[in-house]
C-alpha cells in the first residue's frame, strides 16, 4: 500500500494565488457574482429552468415531466442549456436567478411577477406545493419524506465534492482523501439499503420528491454511471437500492427527464435544450444530426 506524502503546511492567512488544479479549475473561484453581462432567454411557457444534465440539474427536470404525465399543464417548461464549463452560471442573468452561481435555476413565469427559486431542495418543495403532488400532506408522512429530502441535500456532497472529485477528477490521488470519501459513501449506500429493504419507496409507500431527489445522485452511482466507480464501491452489493432503482428507471418520465440538458452520453439520450414535449422525438442529438 502506498501512502501519500506532503511537505505542505498551510500558511497561516490563505490566498488565492494559483489555479486549485482538476477537471474544474477554470471556473472555481474564491468569490461570487458575475464575471460577465448577459441576460437569460425566456420562453414562452410558465417556468423557466436554467439548468444543465447533472444528478442536480436531473432532479428537477424529472419532477416536471412527472407533473405533465400527471396532466398538470401549469408546469410546462423552457429547460436552458447551462454550460458550467464554459462559466454561462457566472452571467449577470443568471447570478440574478441564483446569486450562488449553480444550476438548476427555476424562474416562476406564472403570476403577476416571476418568482425565483434556487436550490434543488427548495424547487421541488416549491413545486410540490404548487401542485399539490409528490409531498404527503399527512404530518408524520410528510416529515419523513422531508427528512430524507434534507438528507440527500447534506449526504450527496460527500459523494459529489468529496468522493467524485477525490476519485475521479482530482489532479493528483491522494489515499487518505478516497478513502475517507469511499468509506462514507458506502455508509450512505448502506442507510439507503437498510430503509428500502422494508419501504418500496425512499419515504414509505409513496412515490415522492425523496425519491426525485436521491435518485440522481445514488440510484445513479447503484447503476455505474458515476465516476467510473462502479467496481470500486462495490454498488451490486446494495441489493435494495439496486431494486430501487430498477423500478425508477420503468418511469417514463424518469427517462425523460434524464435526457432534458443532457450533453454526454449517446446522442439518442441527449436533449440538450427542451421547449415542448414534441422535442424528446424531434430534437435529440441523434435526429438533429440526420437532418
Amino acid at each position: 500500500m502506498t501512502t501519500d506524502a506532503s511537505d505542505y503546511v498551510p500558511p497561516k492567512v490563505w490566498t488565492w494565488n494559483q489555479p486549485s488544479g482538476g477537471r474544474f479549475a477554470n471556473i472555481n473561484r474564491p468569490v461570487s457574482g458575475p464575471t460577465h453581462d448577459k441576460d437569460l432567454p425566456v420562453g414562452r411557457h410558465p417556468l423557466q429552468l436554467y439548468s444543465l444534465g447533472t444528478p442536480n440539474g436531473v432532479k428537477v427536470t424529472i419532477m416536471l415531466e412527472e407533473l405533465l404525465a400527471l396532466g398538470h399543464n401549469g408546469a410546462e417548461y423552457d429547460a436552458w442549456l447551462i454550460k458550467i464549463g464554459d462559466g454561462d452560471q457566472f452571467s449577470s442573468g443568471f447570478v440574478k436567478v441564483n446569486p450562488n452561481s449553480k444550476i438548476p435555476a427555476l424562474l416562476d413565469c406564472s403570476g403577476r411577477h416571476p418568482i425565483r427559486v434556487f436550490e434543488t431542495g427548495a424547487i421541488l418543495v416549491y413545486l410540490a406545493e404548487k401542485f399539490g403532488e409528490f409531498l404527503p400532506t399527512e404530518t408524520a408522512e410528510r416529515a419523513e419524506c422531508l427528512s430524507w429530502l434534507f438528507w440527500q441535500m447534506g449526504s450527496a456532497p460527500y459523494l459529489g465534492g468529496g468522493f467524485g472529485h477525490f476519485y475521479a477528477y482530482a489532479p493528483t490521488k491522494i489515499e487518505y482523501a478516497i478513502d475517507r470519501f469511499a468509506m462514507e459513501v458506502k455508509r450512505q449506500l448502506d442507510v439507503l439499503d437498510r430503509r428500502l429493504a422494508d419501504n418500496e419507496y425512499i419515504g414509505g409507500g409513496a412515490y415522492t420528491i425523496a425519491d426525485i431527489a436521491i435518485f440522481p445522485w445514488y440510484g445513479g452511482l447503484a447503476k455505474g454511471w458515476a465516476y467510473g466507480a462502479a467496481e470500486f464501491l462495490s454498488v451490486q452489493d446494495y441489493k435494495h437500492v439496486q431494486r430501487w432503482a430498477d423500478m425508477l428507471l420503468q418511469r417514463p418520465a424518469v427517462t425523460r427527464g434524464r435526457m432534458v440538458n443532457r450533453i454526454s452520453g449517446e446522442p439518442a439520450s441527449q436533449l440538450r435544450e427542451r421547449h415542448e414535449a414534441s422535442d424528446f422525438e424531434t430534437k435529440t442529438q441523434d435526429t438533429l444530426a440526420a437532418d
